[in-house]
């Protein structure tokens, strides 16, 4: 039987996401060792179908990535990020974290930590997914995301 989360990114925890699980009201944790598994519209990592986003939480289509198209998000799941650093992107100097599947270690796009401009404050903790990594898909393959697993760790 799987088992689903509705799934809730704390931005003031640094990132950690925060299940509530559909069934009961404990709480637990996302990450490699037990991935979160939404139970609604959701894109996911187009290399190892883990579940990465609700589709409520889509900002925008109209974004563009170091690799074409992308998407802004409010919230993510199963995804870590990097440090933190300056980069000029197309609409001005931004300080970004690369952030990771947590399942196959795939760079999907950077999470917003700080915005120079004022005009792209809307920004800050918002997470840019690029299309090459993304996927529309409401089904997790397991046995590929443990097979990944098990590469990596």
């Amino acid at each position: 039987m799987v088992k689903t989360f509705q799934v809730y990114l704390d931005v003031n925890s640094g990132g950690t996401s925060r299940c509530a699980s559909s069934s009961s009201t404990s709480s637990t944790g996302g990450g490699a060792d037990s991935p979160v598994i939404l139970d609604e519209r959701t894109y996911s990592c187009v290399h190892c179908r883990a579940h990465l986003a609700r589709h409520q939480d889509l900002i925008s289509k109209s974004f563009q990535g170091s690799q074409g198209r992308a998407y802004l998000f409010e919230n993510v799941v199963n995804v870590s990020s990097g440090k933190p650093e300056d980069r000029l992107l197309l609409t001005g100097l931004h300080s970004v974290a690369d952030i990771y599947c947590e399942c196959c270690r795939t760079v999907l796009g950077w999470k917003y930590e700080q915005a120079f401009e004022p005009s792209q404050k809307y920004k800050e903790g918002k997470y840019i997914i690029e299309l090459a990594h993304l996927i529309k898909d409401n089904g997790w393959d397991w046995s590929a995301c443990e097979s990944e697993q098990r590469r990596f760790w």
